[in-house]
């Protein structure tokens, strides 16, 4: 199969849709990977792309819903968040955050790549598209880019993760210092980070490069996330990102790139009796943390009974256990609730730091009460506190307590709302579907003028 010639140029096979380009998205099987997309992907489609989605299963029939064709996953397991501890049972028993991460880097990415490709290279035989946009974690783009000589664009769905001389390692959590000492002590700490942490995870990865004909670059296993595409469509503003003075070329901002969201027949309302409470707490898990145990169960300790309202989310998960549990009336408790509609009623936000809720929050001026580590949550919490946005409790087990005095620190503090107002109104800056549609059109203009230099040089006629 010819992969030397632009996509799309083939008179007899690759003839281009009437109104606009072929794009392939894919991604990650978990909602923090998919769920950002999907606004961007309906948008392009709206455009008059033609737009289709290579996920897993799991998101078969929401991709139908967004009136997008589906292709499923085939060389690559049928893990999502709800099974893939039954795939992988041993990554329950690391507790070390380090440990947790380096596993979750070689067994759930850099293992997959050569997968992704597999059934990315089959797709394109039915659906020779013009362009891949992926997820940043999505592996398999950087073999898209160096054996089909397709461009790549892929979307921060996270913090940004390639190093910076100005900044300590990513996915620790480390917030920067910019004094001579402090960025002596973080050069020191990529160093040793580089040599004992990525070491063996860049060799793997490399050596897979290697063996599937891909061009090595330098830089560790998260900064060939960045330097293997030709685009990074940031989701969030400068605001939220810590300062760094060797950004990407890359990388783009693009505004807090939110899910499609269709709003329901009927509104949320708060219950009646809404008036009698001082103020109104939301708290969420998240779709991927099936244990209620570690932030919903304590949040609703600490404030039953209280003059505070407390709607909790569950993602479905024990929710008919916890209204049993908690039947006080200040607690309101459901599977979902739309954030757009809740948020705006709401005071603070208590969250395990998922990326997408929390620039959720940020939009609807909500401070923010965070408690994430692991799943490169630890990065979204510290710049949380950072930034002084909210509190990060910097643990994924609060206690009642420690709840109860972070969120009475948000509320009483004006300092936190003054924040996360400042920064939701950069946020309204930002069109994230037009900056992203710009940042596409220009990238297809420029590949087909260099593919077309590509081909006259190797004698293909257009």
């Amino acid at each position: 199969m010819q992969h030397n010639i632009l996509p799309g140029n083939d008179p007899v096979k690759n003839t281009l849709a009437k109104n606009g380009r072929r794009i392939l998205f894919a991604c990650v099987p978990a909602d923090g990977h998919f769920n950002p997309l999907t606004g961007l992907a309906t948008h392009l489609k709206e455009m008059g792309h033609d737009v289709r989605f290579y996920t897993q299963d799991y998101y078969k029939e929401k991709v139908a819903k967004l009136g997008l064709h589906h292709y499923p996953f085939v060389n690559v397991p049928q893990i999502n968040a709800n099974n893939f501890e039954e795939f992988f049972s041993e990554r329950k028993a690391i507790k070390s955050q380090v440990k947790k991460f380096k596993y979750d880097l070689e067994h759930l990415f850099i293992g997959f790549g050569p997968k992704y490709f597999q059934d990315l290279e089959a797709i394109y035989q039915d659906f020779p598209y013009d362009l891949l946009i992926a997820d940043i974690m999505f592996t398999g783009s950087a073999y898209i880019k160096d054996k089909l000589r397709i461009p790549v664009i892929t979307v921060g769905i996270a913090p940004i993760m390639e190093s910076s001389k100005d900044l300590a390692p990513a996915g620790l959590g480390i917030t920067p210092s910019y004094t001579f000492f402090g960025k002596i002590k973080q050069g020191l700490m990529r160093f040793s980070c580089d040599k004992m942490m990525f070491s063996g995870l860049t060799k793997i990865n490399n050596r897979i490069f290697r063996q599937y004909g891909v061009k090595v670059v330098s830089g560790n296993v998260l900064d060939i996330l960045y330097r293997k595409v030709d685009l990074v469509l940031q989701s969030g503003t400068p605001g939220f990102e810590y300062r760094r003075g060797d950004l990407n070329p890359k990388i783009r901002y693009i505004g807090p790139l939110l899910p499609k969201h269709k709003p329901g027949n009927e509104p949320f309302r708060l219950c009646a009796e809404q008036a009698q409470y001082k103020k109104v707490i939301l708290v969420t898990q998240g779709t991927a943390e099936p244990d209620v145990e570690k932030l919903l169960v304590p949040t609703l300790e600490a404030f039953r009974n209280t003059e505070y309202l407390v709607i909790a989310t569950t993602a479905g998960n024990r929710t008919e256990e916890l209204k049993a549990r908690f039947p006080e009336k200040n607690i309101l408790i459901r599977d979902f609730i739309p954030f757009s509609e809740v948020m705006p009623l709401a005071d603070v936000f208590i969250t395990n730091g998922g990326y997408g809720g929390t620039l959720l929050g940020i939009t609807h001026k909500l401070p923010l009460v965070v408690a994430g580590v692991h799943e490169g949550k630890s990065e979204i919490c510290a710049r949380v506190g950072y930034f002084k946005l909210g509190v990060n409790m910097k643990t994924e087990t609060p206690t009642p307590v420690k709840i109860q005095a972070a969120v009475n620190e948000v509320l009483n503090n004006p300092l936190y709302k003054e924040r996360v107002t400042r920064l939701s109104h950069e946020f309204s800056l930002y069109d994230a579907d037009e900056r992203c549609a710009m940042y596409v059109n220009d990238l297809l203009q420029q590949a087909k003028v260099e593919y077309k230099k590509i081909n006259r040089a190797s004698g293909v006629t257009l």
